[in-house]
């Protein structure tokens, strides 16, 4: 089968540059939004599963679905702490770090309007378990004070939080001598502090949460299969970055299907955006498309012919909106954590899955934009192309 050539497709809506351009990018806005949800989602998602490590155990009571509704009692503490197999660093002592977790509310820099913040007690241990965590000015916070040191999504983001500040909660003042950088993880949207001065200032008699290293991660098992046979343990271990991946599961999923949502239905409107482009493109074309019959084109030929201009044309899109959506990446953006409730910054995060996922989408809008325009033009009889022109 003689096929149209491609440079002939091209040249169509080259000629019909206006038109082109108009269409292309209403696909183009249609995929913008399409590829900035699922930055969105695959930014959530990467930031709270960079938080955790690997070769990190964290322990939360059972059945608890986050840090802040999670209870782990001194006795309990102690008993995890003795168990075998965790790792020592090079002081001889156990990389372990108990930490109680709460939620603050904070007055936001830009309107004033309070949010949640995650208040962590920890310690120079829970520091040297987190090695992702930089202080990028001051200094450590002193066990026995009411010294915090504060990520920077939180410094830029919230008022009393930035170095030499003041913080009033839990009856305290709270000085801010250092913020740390954590690698644009989920640690940069919390406040750090000391855990027995957390735990006194917000009367707390249970740590939340418990993270260890092991020497062997490979022997997780065994050490979980130690936590759940103790009959004094009413707790749970889970890989580190397990508990963080679980953690961005709801936030990531609500967020990908209402954003899909929205660009399906807008999708409608750019379909019938080619559409209409390419019935005007058949109606302006009837002689052309007479001609090509005349000359020994077969109808599968025109057909195709027109599907690849359809396609092309949404292509056009789909690299602009692609391209405009790339640039998201350089915007920063918070949003709050359904599973604590609590403010979380990330940054949007383009992929080449996602690439690959909006170009391919671009297209199916093209096909099916397209179709019912060059099955028409297909079965123009050549007499009446000829006679209409």
């Amino acid at each position: 089968m003689k096929a149209i050539p491609f440079s002939y497709i091209a040249r169509n809506l080259w000629v019909r540059r206006v038109t082109t351009l108009l269409t292309a990018g209403g696909m183009a806005l249609v995929v913008f939004v399409f590829a900035t949800v699922l930055m969105m989602s695959e930014g959530i998602r990467a930031t709270l599963v960079a938080t955790g490590q690997p070769d990190n155990v964290l322990v939360l009571r059972k059945g608890a679905g986050a840090e802040i509704n999670s209870g782990i009692s001194r006795e309990q503490a102690a008993i995890v702490e003795s168990l075998p197999g965790i790792a020592t660093n090079g002081k001889g002592e156990r990389l372990v770090s108990k930490e109680p977790v709460v939620l603050n509310n904070l007055p936001k820099r830009s309107n004033g309007k309070p949010s949640n913040v995650t208040v962590r007690g920890t310690s120079a241990l829970g520091l040297e378990l987190r090695p992702q965590v930089k202080l990028v000015q001051g200094r450590m916070f002193r066990p026995g004070t009411s010294e915090i040191i504060t990520g920077k999504s939180i410094a830029s983001g919230f008022r009393g939080t930035d170095l030499g500040e003041t913080l009033h909660f839990a009856q305290r003042d709270w000085v801010v001598v250092g913020v740390f950088d954590s690698g644009k993880t989920g640690f940069d949207s919390e406040i750090w502090g000391n855990a027995e001065q957390m735990m006194a200032a917000f009367r707390r008699n249970a740590y939340s949460t418990m993270v260890f290293r092991l020497a062997d991660k490979s022997a997780f098992e065994k050490t979980k299969t130690a936590i759940d046979t103790d009959q004094r343990l009413q707790i749970e271990a889970k890989p580190e970055i397990q508990f963080y991946a679980e953690q961005s599961e709801a936030l990531a999923t609500f967020i990908r299907i209402l954003g899909l949502s929205l660009s399906i239905i807008f999708s409608i409107g750019a379909i019938v955006g080619a559409m209409i482009t390419m019935f005007a493109a058949v109606a302006q074309r009837v002689g052309e498309i007479g001609t090509l019959r005349a000359l020994g084109f077969r109808r599968s030929a025109v057909l195709i012919a027109f599907l690849f201009e359809s396609l092309l044309l949404s292509l056009v899109g789909g690299c602009i909106g692609l391209f405009a959506a790339s640039w998201m990446q350089a915007v920063d953006i918070s949003t709050t954590n359904f599973q604590t409730f609590s403010e979380l910054a990330f940054q949007f995060k383009l992929t080449p899955e996602i690439a690959v996922q909006t170009i391919v989408f671009s297209l199916f809008m093209g096909f099916v934009g397209g179709f019912i325009p060059s099955w028409q033009a297909a079965r123009m009889k050549i007499v009446d192309c000829l006679r209409a022109s």
